[in-house]
């Protein structure tokens, strides 16, 4: 198997796909029903994530996006079914919003070990037109096993989480994690990220499955980041420029 992803099991026929040996720590999914999977990201792009995928199902794969950015589709190009929600579908497609040169610096700026057939200098961001859009409240059927599209947008236009609400997980990509949560790049927005926040507050959530770092985090994690956000607009901080912001688990650059 690739030493360059570790795979952890999550439940029977559930999966953590994650990148522990680069900076950003980024985790995919992988979420095997009785009739097809889902791939949840697909990372970096530094490794061949589909060589861990078809080791671990038979099924035929659809990739669904939390956000088009660099981490999170540089394994894109490995499938042939990839959605992305709507708002984001042009970054994809058409122009992706950070020049290659600041993705590959952002990618080589700690020292890695990185596998010996990984070159940057052929490093591409993935571009490519979507099978299928994603829209708030859309349902995912995997064969007995269901999604539910959650627009939250603030990191980026059309970021998404994904719930499965049978097993109450969630799958929060950018919007929930322990680390430092981004609303700074003139493509985001803190008002919006504060407000998709109390969006996924209203939903039963055993389990929250980040898209970077510690995979496992407890639920009380997103009322804590709420709760930041808020102090920050009640002082008027809740804007651009403001600089990073650091609490217990977390931090905000805004």
């Amino acid at each position: 198997m690739d030493s360059w992803f570790t795979v952890e099991q999550i439940d029977c026929n559930t999966f953590a796909i994650s990148e522990y040996k680069h900076w950003e720590e980024t985790h995919s999914y992988l979420l095997c029903g009785e009739e097809r999977a889902v791939l949840i990201d697909t990372g970096l792009g530094i490794s061949n994530i589909r060589k861990i995928v078809d080791t671990l199902t038979e099924l035929p794969i659809m990739v669904i996006t939390t956000h088009v950015h660099w981490d999170h589709i540089g394994g894109h190009k490995y499938f042939k079914f990839i959605a992305v929600h709507e708002a984001e579908k042009e970054w994809l497609s058409v122009k992706f919003p950070i020049p290659l040169q600041v993705v590959k610096h952002s990618l080589m700026c700690k020292p890695c070990n990185f596998p010996l057939d990984f070159n940057i200098d052929h490093y591409q961001i993935f571009q490519g037109v979507p099978q299928m859009l994603l829209y708030d409240g859309d349902s995912i059927d995997l064969g007995k096993r269901k999604l539910v599209v959650i627009h939250t947008p603030g990191h980026s236009p059309g970021h998404c989480c994904f719930y499965e609400a049978d097993r109450k997980y969630l799958y929060s990509g950018d919007l929930i994690y322990s680390g430092c949560l981004d609303a700074f790049y003139p493509s985001t927005n803190p008002q919006e990220f504060w407000k998709s926040v109390r969006k996924i507050q209203s939903l039963e959530i055993s389990r929250i499955f980040p898209g970077h770092h510690h995979l496992s985090i407890p639920v009380t994690i997103i009322d804590k980041i709420e709760g930041a956000f808020h102090s920050l607009s009640n002082k008027g901080k809740l804007k651009q420029g403001n600089g990073v912001f650091s609490y217990e688990d977390f931090q905000i650059h805004i």
